[in-house]
């Protein structure tokens, strides 16, 4: 075979000098990127910091306008006047038309004294209005939810946000408490405050850029914005994220909330980056120059280092090639540089690794030999046992000992399924292993005698499925030891295979109608399953751990072992075992089985 043409530049020299050169590019490329968002970082870090800092202040103006607003209407809602009035509805005196008359100069105080305040009503607490002077009803304007949250408040001021009924207010309610009737609830007190009250309009930063600030509600409304292209969807998803930037019509903004005390709305300040990030340029314009001259240097360096490596790296080579074509020697090469040496050394111990393994190989090849020839010889006992017992059948024809001649053939199949099997492979069909299992109960049968019945179902769409050999046999094995032979009676194995909703797989179950038992034994079974410490019926047989174990490993990308063996039992009652395996490939049976006995 010809070997292909190597270009005379693929050399080590070349590919160390390429090599350096690219990670040197790398780490310039890495050291610019990360010094230059670092700086950048910086920059948006302290910008938001002073953006934080007059958030609070606004804020702080904020919370100023509303502690007014809770004042004042503290003030009216402790007025001896309002209180008396209040007094008297709650002992069944309406307020009459001339007491109510002289509410509004007391009412008016609010409006009077705090800016944007548009209305202030005033309520009894079976929700009649006393002021303004008419019969309108308090679940007209706010709805029982609210209503009772305020009663619940025991006199504090309760924010609510954007009035359903007129989109330019802001509602704030308040329950009066009757001083001299044991602050029992007396009334309520609603504020409609106007929504300009709470929009920014001046920027907060020093460099006449105007930030997008929005003062959202406790239910996500937007209460004041001066930016209307700003939807409540943006600020619930601001909401949510814990980034400190946000786009916007492809363009990024310094994201910085500030949640109010009093009323529990959240402020948000957005300030463009462009504007926090001003001169980036001229330290972008550094790196990139810096990266250059670093490159230039680097390239000179590494023409030095590639040389002195790769000398000593030649010399080693014209060994290696010495050895290729006879036995392979150690290098006796001695270099001044530790590199070359460690590398010398390792080679060394390559060539020794190498020898040993090929004694290795050779002494695997005559274990296996010898392997293979016990194996043929102890093919020879399972040969010995079927002669044996077909011997022992044609002697119990001969003497018309039918039944027994019977068994004795169920028997000799049974141990040829067990130990060799129909094409000696580990995988058989669904029809195989019943037939199995047939035989098994027939064999057992002559034990119990008529104490011992058996279903066996399927349908022959079924039969052709592939599974593990002897998968199902150790639940019938169970099913009959644990729960038949503990039976007084007669005792029933019934093994039934039908699809689940998912079509590409099997349910099959095995149940018996024995002593069954209780729920810490079916805990302890299940419990042992998981660890694979599970014994098999009496000691013997293939064993339910076992079975577990093969699951877990022949099942392993399809399902975990847990999920496809359930059992359940109750005392008195039996057990069932459920086993869910996938349906695999394969042609369908023409004609069903359906095994009763």
């Amino acid at each position: 075979m010809r070997l292909p043409q190597i270009s005379k530049f693929n050399t080590l020299r070349n590919q160390m000098l390429f090599g350096f050169l690219l990670v040197m590019i790398i780490i310039l490329t890495v050291v610019g990127i990360v010094t230059f968002d670092s700086v950048s970082t910086l920059l948006k870090n302290k910008a938001e910091v002073h953006i934080q800092q007059t958030a609070v202040q606004a804020n702080g103006r904020l919370e100023g306008i509303l502690e007014q607003i809770d004042s004042l209407t503290t003030l009216v809602s402790t007025d001896s006047y309002v209180q008396s009035l209040l007094l008297k509805e709650q002992n069944g005196h309406p307020a009459t038309f001339t007491e109510r008359q002289a509410l509004p100069p007391i009412m008016n105080i609010v409006q009077t004294y705090a800016d944007g305040v548009k209305s202030v009503e005033l309520y009894s607490f079976d929700r009649r209005r006393i002021f303004p002077l008419d019969e309108a009803k308090l679940e007209d304007k706010i709805s029982e939810e609210r209503i009772d949250r305020a009663t619940a408040e025991k006199g504090g001021i309760i924010w609510f946000g954007i009035d359903p009924s007129d989109s330019n207010s802001v509602l704030a309610i308040r329950r009066i408490s009757l001083i001299d009737n044991n602050f029992s609830p007396g009334g309520y007190l609603l504020a409609r405050i106007n929504r300009d009250v709470f929009t920014f309009q001046e920027p907060l930063s020093g460099e006449g850029e105007r930030e997008t600030m929005l003062l959202v509600g406790n239910d996500g409304q937007i209460i004041a914005s001066n930016d209307p292209s700003i939807t409540e969807a943006d600020t619930a998803e601001w909401s949510e994220t814990e980034s400190q930037t946000v786009n916007i019509d492809d363009q990024s903004y310094v994201l910085v909330r500030q949640q109010s005390e009093v009323t529990e709305w959240t402020l948000f300040i957005l300030t463009p980056i462009s504007a926090i990030t001003k001169g980036i340029s001229v330290l972008r314009t550094a790196i990139v120059v810096s990266a250059g001259i670093g490159t230039i240097l680097f390239i000179l360096l590494s023409l030095l280092l590639s040389t002195i490596i790769t000398r000593p790296v030649f010399k080693l080579i014209k060994t290696m090639r010495g050895a290729r074509l006879g036995v392979l020697k150690p290098t006796d090469v001695v270099s001044s540089t530790i590199e070359i040496n460690e590398l010398n050394r390792t080679y060394n111990q390559m060539v020794d690794n190498i020898n040993e393994l090929i004694r290795l190989v050779y002494e695997k090849e005559l274990l296996q030999s010898r392997t293979e020839l016990k194996a043929l010889q102890a093919q020879i006992n399972p040969h010995f046992l079927f002669n044996t017992l077909e011997a022992l059948y044609w002697s119990l024809q001969e003497k018309s000992e039918d039944e027994l001649a019977e068994f004795v053939v169920a028997m000799s199949d049974l141990f040829r399924y067990t130990i060799v099997g129909p094409n000696k492979d580990e995988w058989v069909s669904l029809n195989d292993e019943l037939e199995h299992i047939e035989r098994y109960l027939l064999i057992m049968k002559m034990r119990f005698g008529e104490r011992l019945n058996w279903n066996i179902r399927t349908e022959a769409e079924y039969g052709s499925a592939m599974l593990p050999k002897l998968l199902i046999q150790p639940f019938v094995e169970n099913a009959i030891l644990h729960g038949v032979e503990n039976k007084v009676g007669d005792g029933t194995v019934t093994v039934s295979v039908m699809r689940t909703n998912n079509d590409n797989e099997l349910e099959i179950t095995v149940e018996d109608n024995g002593a069954g038992m209780d729920q810490a034994t079916l805990r302890s079974i299940t419990e042992s399953l998981e660890q694979g410490q599970a014994p098999s019926a009496r000691k013997s047989g293939m064993g339910i751990g076992n079975v577990y174990r093969r699951i877990k490993l022949y099942y392993a990308d399809e399902a975990g072992a847990q999920s496809r063996i359930s059992i359940h039992s109750k005392v008195g009652e039996g057990t069932s075992v459920i086993l869910t395996i996938p349906t695999g490939a394969g042609g369908l049976y023409e004609n069903a089985n359906d095994y009763d006995r």
